[in-house]
């Protein structure tokens, strides 16, 4: 598979923003699920939508609000008269690619429909388990400015998100080239798919076959282990962190072209996976203290 292509493709119409596309490919393979936390107009949708017209998957944006339902997202049972019985019809979370705008504007009861689909890759309804298709990529959106009328997700659901990313304001160079060139939702439509289905379920198959050395899998464990001792620190990185990021560095491996993790794609990562699963006692920021600790913990 063409990674650099695939990034190619999908900065033609999000320009300047080349490393999150790569690490919102990362997260992707990896089988994780992605969390943007931006303002409003930076290109969020944009992204997702590109990934997935250039990844050739199916493709659904659920707008999140306070009156949105479970049932909106996952689907319904509803009465067929001709045929005498109850019919499911799903809902927009039976895609490839969902993205979940403005994911903290719906209610708890809401939010928690996506836990089973992000986990497990199914959804139940009426008692009966539907799977999803395959892959199987969530990506939400925050607005971390404005907090009025919203649910900040709670710890268990942050701890689903395999990275958390911001796109940031363009370049002004950059800028000047997008408000005066096409629009870039425009150019979206026209892009193709740079990779056949087989070739793309084959590659994330395979990353989950990547060669983890001992020494590495102790020096994660020493990274998470920090963080559940920091004195700055109230909640650490969990267990399933701490596989999240395991998963990431074998996707990320995967790009840089290898079949095994090294330590420096860990500290890659360990800044994007990690700090949005740690609670702080203070007003210390999270990655900054997660930079601090990759600083002292000894590298194999």
């Amino acid at each position: 598979m063409d990674v650099q292509k695939i990034v190619q493709d999908v900065s033609s119409v999000l320009k300047g923003k080349e490393e999150v596309i790569t690490y919102s490919l990362v997260c992707f393979l990896s089988g994780g699920h992605l969390i943007l936390e931006d303002v409003p107009g930076v290109g969020k949708t944009t992204l997702a939508l590109a990934i997935s017209k250039v990844l050739g998957l199916s493709f659904a944006r659920v707008q999140f609000t306070s009156d949105l339902l479970p049932s909106d997202i996952t689907g319904v049972s509803v009465y067929d008269q001709s045929k005498k019985t109850f019919v499911f019809k799903q809902g927009p979370i039976f895609h490839n690619i969902v993205l979940a705008d403005e994911i903290n504007r719906a209610t708890p009861k809401t939010q928690s429909a996506l836990l089973e689909a992000m986990a497990e890759g199914k959804v139940s309804v009426d008692g009966i388990t539907y799977e999803l298709p395959f892959p199987f990529f969530v990506i939400a959106t925050q607005n971390p400015v404005e907090q009025y009328g919203t649910y900040p997700l709670p710890e268990s659901q942050l701890d689903r998100f395999s990275m958390r990313l911001s796109l940031g304001y363009p370049d002004p160079d950059t800028e000047v080239q997008i408000i005066m060139g096409e629009n870039p939702i425009e150019k979206v439509s026209r892009l193709n798919p740079a990779v056949k289905p087989q070739e793309l379920i084959s590659a994330i198959q395979q990353i989950k076959r990547f060669y983890v050395s001992p020494d590495v899998g102790k020096f994660v464990v020493e990274i998470v282990n920090q963080t559940r001792n920091h004195p700055d620190v109230l909640l650490g990185v969990s267990t399933r962190g701490a596989i999240h990021l395991v998963s990431c560095a074998r996707a990320l491996a995967y790009v840089k072209g290898r079949d095994f993790i090294v330590p420096e794609d860990v500290i890659e990562l360990a800044p994007l996976v990690l700090p949005h699963r740690i609670i702080t006692r203070t007003d210390s920021d999270p990655k900054a203290i997660i930079e601090e600790i990759l600083t002292k913990v000894e590298v194999p």
